[in-house]
């Protein structure tokens, strides 16, 4: 018998209800087995907020875009990207606020394990535009 530890997390797409089952509860489970292993491996999430007219900002990392989806409850669709640096496994989603059209919430998920690509020269611009929406 497997026990689940459930918690709620407020997450940009609106879904508040989490279980084992789910990617973003890997860090807040308590389960046994190879495959939940593997899920609690992934534990660095992080959520922004960063009010803007574009949707990609340059945060001095390559990206390539593996997906896009329809998101419920959202009129703009939620855009997958994965790390171009070879084996790098870190993640991003990025998805406009229906709420609020000029909001985009950038999610990333685990930690690069190699130096920027790009010089930060407009980073502290976009730095001053962020906040943490919600660690994971």
């Amino acid at each position: 018998m497997q026990v689940h530890q459930k918690s709620k997390e407020i997450r940009p797409s609106g879904i508040s209800s989490l279980d084992c089952e789910t990617p973003v509860a890997k860090t807040s489970c308590e389960c046994k087995g190879e495959k939940n292993k593997k899920m609690m491996m992934r534990s660095h999430r992080y959520a922004f907020q960063t009010r803007s007219q574009v949707d990609i900002l340059d945060d001095g990392y390559r990206w390539r875009k593996y997906g896009q989806k329809a998101v419920k409850n959202n009129k703009f669709p939620r855009s997958y990207y994965r790390c171009a640096h070879k084996g790098c496994k870190v993640k991003k989603q990025i998805q406009r606020l229906s709420k609020d059209e000029g909001i985009v919430v950038t999610t990333y998920e685990g930690m690069h394990a190699h130096p920027v690509e790009k010089p930060p020269d407009n980073f502290d611009n976009i730095l001053n535009h962020m906040r943490v929406y919600t660690p994971f």
